[in-house]
């Protein structure tokens, strides 16, 4: 028995009807499947994903060839121009101005609404001082410092530590 016919054995009566509900869903669900198969087979089989393809027309291989060494004379080209240097230094300078522009348009409101927003809201709440308790103060092991029972930054903790092994 074929997908087709297990899936589509509960609603045959519904088949005939082309509009009817059961018959697009089965077909949803069938076509779904497949296409979830087929395009794992895909992702095992090339071993890797790329970000950008270029698929060829379905013409003749020859046409396709030449399809892709054009695309590939296109590239050649744009990055030899890239690279010839070919604009002035007020060029490049008036590109770069353009792009400080449009960095200080961008900043400027995101920094001033940023501003506004802690100044309305308020500070967010923090953890109440004083000791933690005992279910957040588990130890396996002591700290391997001189004060054991102290966090490393926390200096109240280690300036009592010290203060009774002086005494």
């Amino acid at each position: 028995a074929t997908l087709e016919t297990k899936l589509f054995a509960p609603c045959e009566r519904f088949l005939t009807i082309p509009g009817s509900l059961c018959c697009i869903t089965i077909k949803m669900l069938a076509a779904k499947s497949l296409v979830s198969r087929v395009a794992g087979r895909a992702i095992v089989q090339t071993g890797q994903r790329r970000s950008v393809q270029t698929v060829p027309r379905a013409n003749s291989e020859a046409e396709m060839q030449k399809e892709v060494v054009a695309q590939l004379r296109a590239r050649i080209a744009l990055q030899k121009e890239i690279e010839s240097g070919n604009h002035s230094h007020a060029e490049e300078l008036n590109e770069m101005w353009k792009w400080v522009k449009i960095s200080i348009m961008v900043a400027a409101p995101v920094c001033v609404l940023t501003v506004a927003k802690d100044i309305v809201l308020g500070e967010h709440a923090h953890r109440k001082e004083g000791p933690l308790p005992d279910y957040m103060n588990i130890r396996n092991k002591p700290f391997p410092w001189e004060c054991e029972d102290c966090a490393l930054f926390d200096q109240k903790c280690w300036d009592k530590c010290r203060a009774e092994k002086a005494a």
